[in-house]
């Protein structure tokens, strides 16, 4: 009679496999705990992450290492970068450069002093205290137009909608308002205020003013947001809300962030309108804050110096959520000289070393020179420092 009991035999090929398997799971785990732990160190070790960050990252670069665009000394030229390219007005020309230093495009452009400003592949290029204007996407102009009186700034929203601050008119302002085919959607005017700045909003339903009104004893700083869709209509019924800051208190940039907020920028604080409630996201008393900057894309940042010894300061790069006012902070252990803001990249001129951080709050590049850096652009792809008969071009 069959034992009903005996044990199965075990094929020898799945004893293979069950090995193979479990060393694939063994090796697979041990991958994600060094994964986990390199991470941690990297998160919290600033030695380590240094190390990591030029031996394995490659993220530092030196003066002479990179692609370059010569200039001619004493030339007087004006410097520009936008998406993925540095622009050199040069009298009437344009030239366009990309990131290996070729120049890749000349516009004609009737512009000498230039006031720029830039959002996704939009550039505006206008005549500082002239009347011209144009719109130049990614590398070619879509329309010019001329104004009366005299531009006094610009700016173009991430769709290609343009306002331009005018002055020299009747009024003390006058703000025109163009969409992305160059066709005039209407104009707003400000009586006794001056404008400090304009933001157009990411959905192109508002443009906020900034104003400040100096005709009293004590300087009054206000925002004002029309509906561009009730201005084109009736611009004189198209004011949808005012926001009027403290008495004394100086505004000084503006910016509309996603989800139609607007950040705000004064001397002595950073603030956000949203709800049509005016909240403080930075408030500078007490505080030793020698840059702040909310030209980000979501993001504000104030630097503030503190004391790391006798005669040493390190500088606290606060980088403040403007969606849920969570702060970052990236520490760096000498003063900053100046700084440089655009779409999601914070440089720090250190003086002979730059550090290109992201709002993340992490270094993306470091740039290392051999002689004081006085002059930087950047954007989110790409960066220039200047020098007197170069540019040299750091990829971001």
């Amino acid at each position: 009679m069959k034992d009903v009991w005996t044990e199965p035999e075990i094929n020898p090929m799945d004893k293979k496999i069950n090995k193979k398997k479990i060393i694939i799971i063994t090796l697979t785990i041990v991958v994600i705990v060094l994964a986990i732990v390199l991470i941690g160190v990297y998160k919290t070790n600033k030695q380590t992450r240094e190390w990591i960050d030029k031996n394995i990252f490659r993220k530092e670069v030196v003066q002479d290492k990179v692609a370059t665009i010569d200039l001619k000394e004493n030339e007087n030229v004006n410097i520009y970068a936008f998406n993925r390219y540095i622009g050199i007005l040069n009298k009437t020309k344009f030239s366009i450069y990309g990131n290996n230093g070729n120049k890749e495009k000349e516009l004609e452009v009737q512009i000498s002093n230039p006031i720029f400003s830039s959002a996704n592949r939009f550039l505006a290029i206008a005549e500082n205290k002239g009347q011209k204007v144009y719109l130049i996407s990614d590398k070619d102009i879509i329309w010019e137009n001329s104004v009366e009186g005299n531009i006094a700034q610009v700016n173009v929203n991430k769709n290609g909608y343009v306002a331009v601050v005018i002055t020299g008119t009747i009024h003390k302002t006058a703000i025109k308002m163009y969409n992305p085919d160059g066709k005039e959607m209407f104009n707003t005017y400000l009586a006794n205020a001056r404008a400090v700045d304009v933001s157009i909003s990411n959905d192109n339903k508002h443009l906020a003013i900034a104003e400040v009104d100096t005709s009293g004893t004590i300087i009054q700083s206000s925002v004002r947001v029309i509906s561009i869709d009730k201005a084109e209509t009736d611009a004189t019924n198209s004011i949808e809300n005012t926001y009027t800051s403290e008495a004394g208190k100086l505004i000084t940039n503006i910016k509309y962030q996603d989800k139609n907020k607007l950040v705000c920028m004064y001397t002595d604080a950073l603030t956000e309108i949203e709800n049509e409630k005016e909240v403080t996201l930075v408030d500078n008393k007490d505080k030793k804050v020698i840059f702040q900057s909310i030209n980000l894309n979501n993001y504000a940042c104030s630097i503030e110096e503190k004391s790391s010894g006798l005669f040493t300061a390190d500088s606290v790069v606060n980088i403040i959520n403007a969606d849920n006012k969570e702060v970052k902070q990236y520490v760096v252990d000498s003063v900053t000289k100046e700084i440089y803001t655009y779409g999601d990249i914070i440089a720090l001129n250190l003086g002979t070393e730059v550090e290109f951080v992201n709002t993340n709050g992490w270094l993306v590049k470091r740039y290392i020179a051999n002689q004081e850096i006085t002059n930087i652009v950047v954007s989110d792809n790409i960066a220039g420092i200047i020098y007197k008969d170069k540019i040299e071009i750091i990829n971001l």
